[in-house]
């Protein structure tokens, strides 16, 4: 895993392949619906946007880290090609951007996702996260979340 830029040509591939896959789920959703999630936003020191790669190469995953305030940060944007789903690498990728939200020194992490994506919801639940109220107005999530990270 490795963080890179959310425009380069790595990210770039994995989020046209995302924002395909949830369109397909949330009509009218696009990466620009819903709350910033920039360049900028992924940029240090207060984001970061991280890419993993398979042992041949490949670009496979993605996922960002985005300042809310000085204390949470929001875990966005987590993509796992299908090619290399089931192995836990989701889990991985999770724990990873927690542990960069830990050492730029934020508290908790949040996040979100729509009604129509079970496996993220698995996901968060069992990776510790907890139900939290809405915290970013985002009109396409029906669940929100929070966890701490060790500081």
């Amino acid at each position: 895993m490795r963080v890179e830029p959310y425009d380069g040509p790595a990210a770039t591939g994995l989020l046209a392949a995302f924002e395909a896959e949830i369109a397909a789920h949330y009509p009218g959703w696009n990466l620009s619906a819903g709350p910033s999630a920039t360049r900028a936003d992924f940029t240090a020191p207060g984001g970061a946007f991280v890419v993993a790669y398979d042992g041949g190469g490949q670009p496979v995953a993605c996922g960002g880290l985005k300042r809310l305030n000085g204390e949470a940060a929001e875990i966005k944007r987590v993509y796992v090609a299908p090619e290399a789903r089931g192995v836990g690498l989701a889990r991985r990728l999770l724990a990873h951007l927690e542990t960069l939200a830990s050492t730029a020194g934020y508290r908790v992490v949040r996040l979100d996702t729509g009604a129509h994506q079970p496996g993220a919801l698995h996901l968060f639940r069992t990776a510790g996260y907890h139900e939290v109220d809405d915290y970013n107005g985002n009109p396409f999530a029906a669940y929100w979340f929070e966890k701490p990270v060790p500081g």
